[in-house]
This record gives C-alpha cells, structure tokens and sequence, in this order.
C-alpha cells in the first residue's frame, strides 16, 4: 500500500475520493482511533495535506529569526492557540541565554511554547520542533510561500516551520479521531534552537527525562525519508586579542597590532581535528578596529566547532589553548573562551527500538526509511533530550527539503507529508499505547 503520488495536492484527487469514502463507510463515526486500519489512517492523513499547506503558508509568513521578539511572539500565539484548539493545555515558558554565554551574555530570548495533554495510555511521548530561523527581518518578501510542483518554499519552510506544522496537525488529527490511548502527549516548541538553545536545553533536558520516547521534528532528509539517531556536538569558540594602538602612517612600529596576531591564530589553528572523530574548527566572525589609520589594539573571532562525541570538544579546546602560547606578535595577549554550545545526540538502545519500528510503519505504507546512525555535522535539541533519557529519542520526523539557511532556495517536498505525517501519528499511538518494549 502506498500513498498517492501527487505534485500539488489542490484539489485532492479523483482517485482518492472514492479511498476515503470507504474508510468513511467502514467505520463508525466515533470509532476509536486505535481501531482505524492503516488505510483508513491513511485516508485521513491525505485530507491533512492541503490543511498542512495552509499551515505552512501561515508560519512561514511570520518573520521569527531567532533574535526577532517581536515575530517570535507572533508565531507563538499561533502555536499555542492551535494546540489549544486541539484539547491541549498550553503554558508559556520565558527563556533567557546564560551571562556567561559568548555572544547573547544573559540577553531575553523568545518563549517556549510547552502543551500537554493527559490521556489513558501507558507511556508519555513527548514532540518537539524550533520555531525560530537563521533569517533576518525583511529577507521574507524576497521569498514568500509559494507551491511549485512538488516544492513549497519559503524562509524557514524546511527548518524548521514544516517540523512545526507536521506537529500540529498530528496533534489535530489525533484529537479528531479521538486517540488519547497514552499516558500523556506532550509538546515543546522553543525559539532559540538556531542559537544553540540556550534558554530552552535546559528544559529539553528536564523533560528528555520524565518522557518515555522524545520524537524532534528537524527536516527528514532530502532524496529519501530518513530518521536520526546521531547528531554532532557543537561549540562556540571566540578569541579576543589585545595589542597597543600607534599612529599607522608616521609610527606603527610603536603599535602591537591585533588584528595581525589574531590572523596569525586562526590560520594556525584552521586545520585542527580529526575527520574521522568529525572534529572540525570553522573561524566564521572576525572584528578589528575602528579607524582606517590606526593599528587596532583589539581584535576578536570566532569559531564554530563540530564534534562526534562531547569527549572529543576537550581535544580541540587542548590544541587551541596550546596554540596561543606561541604568538606571532610580541606583547600581545590573547584569552580564549571556549562555549559547549550543544552536546552531541548518543542514542541508546531505547532509541534504536523506536528507529527499528519508525521503519517498520513506513513499510506498511510501501515506502523506505533510512536511519542515520552517525552525525553529519548538524546539531539539533534531540541531543539535550537525550543527555538524561527515561526512554528513547529519535531525531528527523520533519519533512524532506533542501536549502536550509539558504537565502533564496530552500524548499520542502510536498509528497513527504502524507508519508510523515502518517508515520509521526502512528509512533503516538504505538508508543502511547506501549506496543513498544525496551
């Protein structure tokens, strides 16, 4: 049995109609949800199809980067007022970067949105996403939502907007069919996630913890529906160096300049790690100076560092505190801060049960799904969950796409949300239910 294959999915198909009148006729009104074959489930997945588009359409269309308190609120007001349309009681949590933090140093940041809802199952489940981008404000007129073909773009459309929406509408349709078979359904939508969720890993933590499975809806992959059981760890490294300012034209000899013993560094230190421990260094913000003729007698980077394993950040924290002992400048000083931003994603043998089954569900629907079982760089919220786990955890429930953090360029595919919003449905109820041991 497969899902329809559809480029735009307006309006539904001939073909599916006389699907869903059957599933209609076979069952009962109120039937239990548990009770739905999978191609009834199926029939009413593919009528969430458009409903998720006009979702999408709506969240995408609220500029929300990750600094933007403004949109951030707005989009939040929507979450929060849709889960409660759904039967969910919701909360708003504040959130706030630590002082000690590098670059957001105690700032406010946007709310979390956290739902639940109390049901007659056995086990809690527990649904994440992000709701904030990499975008500043103003880019979103340069790419509104838009369907062509089997692609909706938009700003933020694949991260993580369509995480947001597929969790929605999961939520909906299980308050539809009248599905409360779990102990407790949970929900957590931060707004700081592109930021390393500063405000809001703790509480991931927490409730990683006190839930029995923990799905993250981060996008699902791009030629083929995946799901994750490995992200990387990330750190932020900044360098600040200070020098002496002199004249730069009648006496820079006088001067120690920064900005050249700052180059000096980085250029050494470009090339540290260990490709096969996917340690790697990247330098991506540098500052200097403030007047065109005048040595700088400051200078700042910083580093964006990758890790397979959280062991492997004091390696390069070693090798770069061992580096700006020898320094190209004289009399000069350099501090290094180095920032554990986000803890890498192990997963446990609870996690790879929920993989093994999330493959198992995509089966019944004659469709693949890849598990991921090593980190390719990314960094997501699954690892905070998954640093305490009272069960499982399990990354990229979200939709298929490309183009993240892309200016101009990134899309979803539209046929992989009847497939993952069928798949996310059914790990509630199987998992709610405690069909699944571990």
């Amino acid at each position: 049995m497969t899902f329809p294959t559809t480029t735009v999915p307006r309006p539904l198909s001939p073909l599916l109609r006389p699907l869903i009148l059957a599933a209609a006729l076979a069952l009962p009104a109120l039937a239990p949800a548990q009770a739905l074959s999978p191609q009834a489930l199926q029939a009413k997945v593919t009528e969430q199809v458009n409903p998720l588009l006009d979702s999408l359409k709506e969240l995408v269309g609220i500029e929300s980067g990750s600094r933007d308190l403004e949109g951030l609120g707005k989009v939040s007001a929507v979450i929060a007022g849709r889960l409660q349309a759904s039967g969910m009681t919701v909360q708003t949590l504040p959130a706030q970067a630590p002082d000690f933090h590098p670059q957001l140093k105690g700032a406010k940041l946007g709310s979390m949105v956290y739902a639940t809802r109390t049901g007659t199952g056995q086990k809690k489940v527990l649904l994440i996403a992000h709701m904030d981008t990499v975008y500043p404000r103003g880019m979103g007129v340069k790419q509104p939502f838009r369907v062509e073909g089997d692609k909706a773009y938009g700003l933020g459309i694949a991260d993580d907007k369509a995480g947001v929406a597929l969790i929605l509408h999961t939520v909906k349709l299980l308050s539809d069919l009248g599905h409360t078979d779990y102990a407790q359904l949970g929900v957590l939508i931060n707004a700081d996630e592109e930021v390393g969720s500063p405000g809001s890993g703790a509480t991931i933590t927490r409730l990683g913890s006190e839930y029995d499975a923990v799905l993250s809806f981060e996008g699902g992959g791009f030629e083929q529906d995946m799901v994750r059981l490995a992200t990387s760890s990330i750190a932020i490294v900044e360098m600040k160096v200070t020098g002496k300012a002199s004249h730069a034209g009648s006496s820079p000899e006088r001067g120690r300049n920064a900005l050249y013993e700052m180059a000096h560094q980085v250029l050494k230190s470009r090339n540290f790690g260990d490709p096969d421990k996917g340690l790697k260094i990247n330098w991506t913000v540098a500052s200097s100076g403030e007047t065109r003729n005048v040595i700088p007698a400051s200078a700042t980077a910083i580093a964006d560092v990758r890790s397979l394993t959280n062991e492997d950040l004091d390696l390069m924290e070693a090798a770069l505190r061992e580096s700006i002992k020898s320094k190209l400048i004289p009399d000069t000083t350099i501090e290094l801060s180095f920032y554990r931003s986000r803890p890498a994603f192990v997963a446990n043998a609870a996690s790879r049960v929920l993989a093994l089954h999330a493959q198992s569900v995509f089966k019944e629907i004659g469709l693949p799904l890849q598990v991921r079982d090593r980190a390719t760089g990314g960094g997501t919220d699954a690892a905070f969950a998954g640093m305490r786990p009272k069960g499982g955890v399990l990354e990229s429930f979200g939709l298929r796409g490309y183009g993240a953090h892309s200016n101009d360029n990134e899309y979803i595919f539209v046929s992989s949300i009847a497939p993952k919003l069928f798949l996310a449905t059914r790990m509630v109820m199987d998992v709610g239910s405690g069909k699944l041991a571990w």
